[in-house]
């Protein structure tokens, strides 16, 4: 499935101009009745040898762009191809109900589980709808009713993680945002059930990190997570937005950076291309990584659990002068 190829990243227009070239020989040949198989192969075989030498060579800020794709896949997508019996449940039993963030109960391979996840649009008008997946406080209490209610019922937590950042707007902030990711962070770090997190897209600071307290936390190959935006980070360290490029080499915020600094346990390597370019495949890549994680954290009783979730996360950041 190939999805997403009417839309080209700056870096990808040289495979573009290629591929559009063998359908233009394709057409061609098929209207004159020539045979030009050998032709359409050779270059075909170009083709692919362009694109192994494109996404094999990414830099940090290319790697973002397909992380922000307007076609990658959405948590929903995401849950119709790894889940059964999805329901979504709503609302914070104290203000409203938050689009942007989804949360709800399914199985997964037999197993009751509760899913939480941000869910962006995939037009305008249903962008608007979900905030462009940007969750207000209501959004993020949400995921902590529906994390106790799991704990209560001793079902398994699995978060997806895609957002840009947790909504910065004058409501949100009347609304206690600050407090609400704190809280769910909080509650997350001693939550008595095991917590799968699978960051699919943009891992963006609080908004990211207030669902992203797992047991085991995956990422797939081309998101990146990051405690600021590489825009805000050039920002504030040169005083220039346009400076992204550059601040992303110094953030190291690819999933290959932070296996490498432990924040990570696993990469899930995507299609050629990215996530867009062939759904089932990812879905299934994160399947195959879910299932391999509830292997290992089934086996744990609740106080180990929480001792080597302790420990992971005391972890990360440390360092040793010499």
């Amino acid at each position: 499935m190939g999805n997403g190829s009417n839309y080209n990243l700056d870096f990808e227009k040289p495979l573009q101009e290629l591929e559009k070239r063998i359908e233009e020989i394709k057409t061609f040949a098929e209207e004159k009745r020539i045979d030009m198989s050998e032709e359409i192969t050779r270059i075909e075989a170009k083709a692919v040898t362009l694109k192994k030498e494109i996404y094999n060579n990414l830099t940090p800020w290319q790697k973002i762009q397909i992380a922000r794709h307007p076609k990658r896949p959405t948590l929903l997508e995401y849950i119709d191809l790894i889940f059964d019996g999805f329901i979504e449940l709503h609302g914070d039993r104290l203000f409203k109900d938050d689009p942007a963030l989804v949360g709800g109960l399914a199985y997964f391979n037999e197993i009751p589980v509760t899913i939480l996840g941000h869910q962006k649009g995939r037009d305008t008008k249903e962008n608007i709808y979900r905030n462009f997946g940007m969750p207000h406080p209501e959004g993020y209490r949400k995921a902590i009713r529906l994390m106790k209610q799991a704990e209560k019922f001793k079902r398994p937590v699995i978060s997806f993680v895609d957002v840009a950042g947790a909504y910065p707007g004058k409501e949100a902030e009347e609304r206690g945002q600050g407090e609400a990711v704190a809280r769910s962070i909080m509650e997350m770090a001693k939550l008595r059930v095991p917590i799968i997190v699978v960051i699919t897209g943009e891992g963006g600071s609080g908004g990211a990190l207030a669902i992203g307290v797992g047991d085991r936390v995956l990422m797939l190959e081309y998101a990146y997570y990051s405690v600021i935006s590489p825009e805000g980070c050039a920002s504030i360290l040169w005083k220039n937005a346009s400076d992204a490029s550059k601040a992303a080499e110094t953030l190291r915020l690819t999933a290959r950076d932070l296996l490498d600094f432990g924040v990570i346990e696993e990469v899930i390597p995507e299609p050629l291309g990215g996530a867009h370019r062939d759904l089932e495949a990812t879905a299934k890549a994160i399947k195959e990584a879910i299932q391999n994680s509830f292997a290992k954290l089934l086996k744990l009783n609740t106080e180990e659990l929480l001792r080597m979730r302790y420990k992971k996360f005391r972890e990360v950041g440390r360092y040793i002068e010499e």
